[in-house]
């Protein structure tokens, strides 16, 4: 049985116009998600996930950048959408979770007063109703005495309390997609267990949701699939055993060889070299000034293939 495709990106290129020059963030990727799927994107910072991740939401602003491609969100291209459509599906059909949940909260507003409201803003419902709702979910994310918490500041709660919140607001209204951009980074490893606990819930009813990360160890609990980006490219993608057990392409496998592990011994590995210059990308592969296993072909323009069914890279590299 084929999976439902939820939403998938076609030739999606995203470039930043500045006065001396042209930022490439995103250049010509295709991604799919599947309903009910956990999607992980991966990459070191600056790989261009992030401007992903808001191009989906219709939230990169147009100019400085200057967006094309397809973004198919349940049959309709959001690209198209005016902002009055999109902000429609936004909170509704889309959420977004960020790494920080004190930019996304109002500090001199109640927390179970903003949750009200993310369900209001979208259903015509009583406001008492919507308060109810809220301290509802604020119990099913585990938060204790949520009538009382949902009369606190964001301030007054835990960094635990209030990513808890704010992953509330983005479920409020059972959205298609979740995108969740870092959601664990600043919380303790007992609170980020919690936290991906809560998600994977999510998971087994038709959320699907694209976690952003550059965790592979969480990517490995959470996800279903697996996409690698490296300098607005994708390298490679696939199932998350493909990915972890069989990586093709070299800035995979460093990538997953800089993991710590419980049993190493002696020094972290790293890769060596930084990403490139986006206003003036290498051309060729993007990773091949960093790759140990670089030849003169890999200069020249490539072309991703399907090395197994459903497991896609951008090198032409056999292990």
């Amino acid at each position: 049985m084929t999976a439902e495709q939820l939403l998938t990106i076609n030739c999606l290129n995203v470039a930043f116009r500045l006065p001396e020059s042209v930022i490439h963030a995103v250049d010509d990727i295709d991604m799919a998600i599947n309903r009910g799927e956990a999607h992980g994107l991966v990459g070191e910072s600056g790989s261009g996930k992030t401007v992903t991740a808001l191009s989906i939401m219709k939230l990169v602003p147009s100019p400085p950048a200057r967006i094309s491609g397809e973004i198919t969100f349940n049959g309709e291209n959001l690209l198209q959408k005016t902002e009055d459509e999109i902000s429609a599906i936004r909170g509704a059909k889309i959420a977004m979770i960020y790494q920080d949940p004190m930019s996304s909260l109002n500090p001199v507003q109640r927390v179970g007063d903003q949750l009200a409201e993310a369900i209001l803003t979208h259903q015509r419902i009583p406001k008492t109703e919507a308060f109810r709702t809220a301290v509802k979910l604020m119990d099913d994310m585990g938060i204790p005495s949520p009538e009382k918490r949902a009369k606190d500041y964001p301030h007054l709660l835990s960094g635990g309390m209030r990513q808890r919140i704010v992953i509330a607001m983005a479920l409020a209204c059972n959205p298609d997609l979740v995108i969740a951009d870092e959601p664990t980074t600043m919380l303790d490893l007992i609170t980020q267990s919690q936290i991906l606990e809560l998600m994977k819930e999510r998971v087994k009813g038709r959320t699907s949701i694209l976690y952003i990360t550059h965790d592979l160890g969480l990517v490995a609990e959470l996800c279903n699939r697996v996409t690698v980006m490296y300098a607005g490219k994708i390298m490679e993608s696939g199932s998350v055993y493909q990915i972890f057990e069989n990586p093709l392409h070299p800035y995979t496998k460093g990538l997953l060889e800089s993991v710590p592990r419980v049993d190493d011994v002696g020094l972290l590995r790293t890769m060596p070299g930084t990403l490139p210059d986006p206003a003036n990308p290498p051309v060729g592969c993007r990773f091949h000034p960093r790759c140990p296993y670089a030849r003169d072909n890999c200069k020249k323009e490539k072309s991703t293939f399907e090395a197994e069914p459903g497991h896609w890279v951008a090198c032409e590299l056999r292990w």
